[in-house]
């Protein structure tokens, strides 16, 4: 057994860095990591998201708090309630963060390096969550 306390293990990514991947209000505070794997718990003020990208080895995703979205690239979005947990299997591009009314907050579990592509388009983002009106306050 090991207990990664605050800020143990694998450094998290400096917030400069992260404002590069993240649309909308966000905040990403790093938890550590251990054996490859890194957790983070995020934060999603309502519209905010990643942008589009995928994990050498996966990740878990368990929502904490208020209403948002998953979807992987090509397919329609999934709504996400508190206790939902999600697992995006290894080089799956997707998105995640919060709905067009509502914060979220999930627990983040990557496993293996992160790869970050492009930002998700209010327009993308609006025809997901089928919610058109999203796409003028992004």
């Amino acid at each position: 057994m090991r207990i990664v306390r605050r800020g143990q293990g694998a450094a998290g990514t400096p917030a400069e860095q992260r404002s590069a991947t993240f649309t909308g209000l966000v905040y990403a505070d790093p938890l550590g990591g251990a054996d490859g794997a890194t957790f983070a718990s995020v934060f999603f003020g309502p519209g905010a998201r990643t942008y589009w990208h995928w994990h050498e080895h996966g990740q878990l995703l368990h929502v904490l708090t208020g209403r948002g979205w998953v979807c992987t690239r090509g397919e329609t979005a999934e709504p996400l309630y508190p206790g939902d947990i999600v697992w995006v299997p290894p080089g799956e591009q997707h998105w995640h963060g919060a709905g067009p009314d509502s914060v979220m907050a999930h627990l983040a579990v990557s496993l293996g390096a992160t790869s970050w592509l492009e930002e998700v388009t209010a327009a993308d983002y609006g025809t997901a969550c089928g919610c058109q009106s999203a796409a003028a306050r992004a």
